[in-house]
């Protein structure tokens, strides 16, 4: 007969103890080693038609379409197109960023700009060329007069030896209204001269002035022209920042560079003309100083030629001038 286990015993619950614990250690071992090979194996053969049919809800895994192809290409071009630097040469200027380069390559507002200032500065140095050159001969030949004048006696004696120029128009006017007035009293021949020969140096005056006043508005307003420009050009980058969806320097240094040119080109213009109205004012000033001069030595001629005209005494110089001379 067999010995049955008293369930009372305790070396019986021990014993059962021990085997559901090497059989819990075996099923995990178990799974340990199965678990892997499991992963490893192949994908076993497609269902058979009876289990396919069992199962009617389940679609079947369709090909991905071509258009989810495309969808899955597209990050990789964006991603492509936004680094053109992968496949180019290294350390390429997309941007030329000479002076003809971002003239060429600047907005048309800002361009406009730009040929309005530079013709500026043509017209400046123009003016400059042409007023050195007529200051300088209307100065020699004022000086030529101003020495014949200084030398004779008579208003006709000058009139013989100034034949041109300036120094001419003031002693024609001069013997003009000493004919004109023969007879009257010497006062009024001087007061009548005395305006029409200080017209005369206030046409010459005017005349010699002539062209400066654009010097003036050149460099008075040739700066905010060229900042107009900059402006301009500073509202395109940040309107391009905003259309591109980015922060980088890259994107808008060019425009700005383009902007800021043409406020460099107004100063250009500008600091030129100021200095150049500034020694043309000077030496203006000084012409019209030896017309006032030639004014007043004509008006010395004609008051003496008045005063022997009543006297009864037209002769050569004096003695004493003589002898100072």
């Amino acid at each position: 007969m067999l010995a049955t286990k008293d369930p009372q015993n305790p070396g019986s619950r021990i014993g059962a103890c021990r085997s559901v614990a090497w059989c819990l250690a075996g099923v995990i071992l178990l799974g340990s080693v199965a678990g892997p090979a499991l992963a490893a194996a192949p994908a076993g053969p497609p269902l058979a038609p009876a289990t396919a049919e069992a199962i009617p809800s389940a679609p079947a895994a369709s090909p991905p379409s071509s258009s989810a192809a495309g969808a899955a290409s597209a990050p990789s071009d964006a991603t492509n197109a936004q680094l053109p630097a992968a496949s180019g040469k290294p350390g390429t200027v997309a941007h030329d960023l000479s002076p003809m380069g971002m003239f060429l390559n600047a907005d048309s507002v800002v361009k406009a700009v730009m040929v309005i200032l530079v013709l500026a500065s043509v017209v400046t140095w123009t003016i400059l060329l042409a007023k050195v050159v007529s200051l300088a001969l209307a100065k020699r030949q004022m000086r030529s007069s101003l020495k014949v004048f200084r030398s004779v006696a008579s208003l006709s004696e000058a009139g013989e030896r100034v034949r041109s120029g300036v120094g001419a128009l003031l002693v024609v006017e001069a013997e003009d209204e000493h004919a004109l007035s023969q007879g009257l009293p010497s006062d009024g021949v001087k007061e009548r001269a005395a305006i029409a020969l200080s017209r005369i140096e206030a046409m010459v005056g005017k005349r010699m002035a002539s062209g400066t006043g654009i010097l003036a508005t050149i460099g008075s307003i040739g700066p905010f022209v060229g900042l107009f420009g900059t402006v301009w050009g500073i509202m395109g980058s940040f309107i391009g920042i905003a259309n591109s969806n980015t922060t980088s320097l890259a994107v808008v240094a060019p425009g700005i560079a383009e902007a800021l040119l043409a406020t460099g080109i107004g100063l250009v213009a500008a600091i030129p003309a100021v200095v150049i109205y500034n020694a043309l004012t000077r030496s203006i000033t000084g012409y019209r100083a030896m017309v006032g001069d030639a004014v007043a030595l004509v008006m010395r001629h004609l008051s003496r030629d008045l005063d022997r005209r009543e006297a009864g005494t037209f002769g050569r110089k004096s003695n004493l001038r003589l002898a100072a001379e």
